[in-house]
């Protein structure tokens, strides 16, 4: 016999935070242009009871240089996304992925001279 899953039930909060499809999209994008700028390297995901987290590395063995961290519980007061840097510090937390990623974002922009 199989096992059968439990839907989550309501007012019950899930066993596991995770990243909806269109987070992950704009998340694995950015890394990707990250990767062609030679920024970064490799990245990890982790899936836990509390928080979603995407980490982004230089090189694979050294602690990520940027976080991407989905905290649902704190929806209603700061935001449930935050920008962890290298060592620890929050350098951008809010409401809405977008603004939290552009941090980032204004790495990769060039000034172009002509």
């Amino acid at each position: 016999m199989g096992t059968v899953t439990p839907f989550p039930l309501p007012g019950k909060p899930p066993a596991q935070i995770g990243f909806e499809r269109l987070e992950l999209t704009r998340i694995l994008d950015l890394y990707g242009r990250m990767v062609a700028a030679g920024h970064w390297r490799d990245y990890a995901i982790e899936l836990g009871r509390d928080a979603a987290v995407f980490a982004a590395f230089r090189r694979a063995a050294e602690r990520p240089e940027f976080r991407i961290e989905k905290r649902p519980a704190l929806r209603n007061k700061q935001g449930m996304w935050a920008l962890v840097g290298e060592g620890g510090a929050v350098l951008k937390r809010g409401h809405e992925l977008g603004p939290v990623l552009a941090p980032v974002e204004r790495r990769l922009l060039k000034i172009v001279e002509d």
